[in-house]
């Protein structure tokens, strides 16, 4: 390994402290104005909204950089993969896209491929990378996205590798452009980064810290948003409800929230929630907002208290209930939405019975289930787990079909319903044939004649499924 390669270091990555993060004004040297004129690149992207989000950062910073988008990998002259380190699946998928993109190389030698993201983070991945794919010219991390105009210009110039990921905290990068995939929906960034370090979950090790946007930022993108004309937002953080902890004394996510949904966007949605901040503040904000949409997601992934403690949840699934049963009074008409890891170490049939349980109770609109993935340098990757694997698969299919019965029931009452949706697209085989989502983030297909992308339309749901309702349009 050459000596300049700056390479991740979990123990770095573990550090916290109670300061406050430094806050960055971006900006781009005159050097690299024009680096990608005449040049077009393409972002794959894996993961979460996060992920999602920050690929419309890096591509902002292309065009900044004169770069061109390019719908497919074959015509571009950078490719970026931007991955995911949440699951083992998610990371042998990026290593397939890697190896593919080889044979494109040695065609084209003067093509850049860039690999940035959370699987960067992890210290065996860049060994990986820079061992077994020499077709890789960037190895980059979540820190220092707003890097690339320095990494391509030092590729351009020396012709040589670049490797630069940092393991630290993390500070506040604003002023950095954007180019947004959606022109009606929109990912805002609240805050970055995760304390919780739960047991299994790589994340606080590849986003650091939690710090807070100011709010005066949030407030004026977001306004800036509605004058662009989007319909619907998205507050992101990997802990929407620990916003501002960091920062203010006085004001958290509920004023955060009672403050942005005043702005007027006409849908206004968040996530993702730890049941752990939840609170009161939260509750009368959602209330008191008919823009903010009935939809939380909460996740749960385990409901036997013993696993949750070994998981390092902060809550047990008595306390998990409790919330659960107040928002669920609080806030008729919400759809909720959770995760549950299954096959956890230590999970017990009694324990997996817990979990059956809290699905029988809470009756959730829809679950994002798994089998747990070990994460290499997380505390749960070297716990003992006797579990033998068909077991965890036999667990994951009764608890699918257990979702997938709840979901059902859940969208029966919209049966012959008349809803909103928001379009979001329509069929690439039939001309008439759209898709959208209603204000509970039910997926709706339905039939219409002359309707716009991003425009709202009433649907009369003609047919029920367990994850999705079809419809009519309703003539205007």
């Amino acid at each position: 390994m050459k000596k300049d390669y700056k390479l991740p270091d979990l123990s770095s990555a573990r550090r916290r402290n109670k300061e406050k993060s430094e806050r960055v004004e971006f900006s781009i040297e005159d050097k690299y104005l024009n680096l990608g004129e005449g040049k077009k690149y393409h972002i794959i992207t894996h993961g979460c909204q996060a992920n999602q989000r920050d690929s419309e950062t890096m591509a902002g910073i292309m065009e900044a950089l004169g770069y061109t988008v390019s719908e497919s990998t074959d015509k571009a002259d950078v490719i970026i993969i931007n991955t995911c380190a949440i699951r083992q699946g998610a990371e042998e998928k990026v290593y397939g896209e890697i190896g593919a993109l080889k044979r494109q190389k040695m065609k084209n030698p003067d093509l850049v491929i860039a690999v940035g993201g959370c699987m960067t983070q992890e210290e065996n991945t860049v060994k990986n990378l820079i061992e077994k794919y020499r077709q890789v010219d960037i190895v980059f991390g979540t820190h220092n996205i707003t890097s690339l105009p320095e990494l391509l210009y030092g590729v351009y110039e020396s012709k040589s590798r670049k490797i630069e990921v940092f393991s630290k905290m993390g500070e506040v990068i604003e002023n950095v452009p954007v180019s947004r995939f959606g022109k009606h929906k929109a990912w805002v960034n609240i805050m970055y980064g995760c304390d919780k370090f739960c047991t299994y979950c790589i994340v606080p090790y590849t986003r650091g810290k939690e710090r807070s946007r100011r709010y005066e930022d949030v407030l004026f993108e977001v306004e800036e948003l509605k004058n662009q004309g989007y319909k619907e937002i998205c507050l992101l953080g990997q802990n929407v409800n620990a916003y501002g902890k960091d920062i203010y004394d006085d004001y958290d996510f509920g004023k955060l929230l009672n403050d942005v949904a005043k702005i007027g966007i006409p849908r206004v949605r968040f996530m993702t929630s730890h049941p752990w901040d939840f609170n009161d503040g939260m509750i009368e904000a959602i209330k008191n907002n008919s823009n903010i949409m009935p939809y939380i997601h909460l996740p749960l992934q385990s409901g036997n208290t013993d696993v949750l403690k070994k998981m390092n949840r902060r809550y047990t699934s008595e306390k998990y209930m409790e919330l659960f049963d107040k928002l669920k009074k609080e806030l008729p008409g919400f759809a909720f939405t959770t995760d549950i890891i299954v096959g956890f170490p230590t999970e017990s049939d009694e324990a997996f019975e817990d979990t059956l349980k809290m699905v029988d109770h809470c009756q959730y609109d829809n679950a994002f289930t798994f089998i747990f993935s070990p994460r290499e340098g997380t505390p749960a990757a070297s716990m003992e787990d006797h579990t033998p694997k068909e077991v965890k698969e036999e667990r994951l299919q009764r608890l699918n079909e257990k979702v997938a019965y709840y979901a059902n029931l859940n969208n029966q009452k919209f049966k012959d319903a008349t809803v909103e949706v928001l379009v979001d697209g329509i069929s690439k085989k039939k001309d008439n044939v759209y898709s959208g989502y209603t204000k509970e983030n039910k997926l709706v297909n339905f039939t219409g004649d002359n309707i716009e992308v991003g425009e709202f339309v009433m649907v009369k749901i003609t047919e029920v499924m367990s994850f999705s309702l079809n419809g009519v349009a309703i003539e205007k």
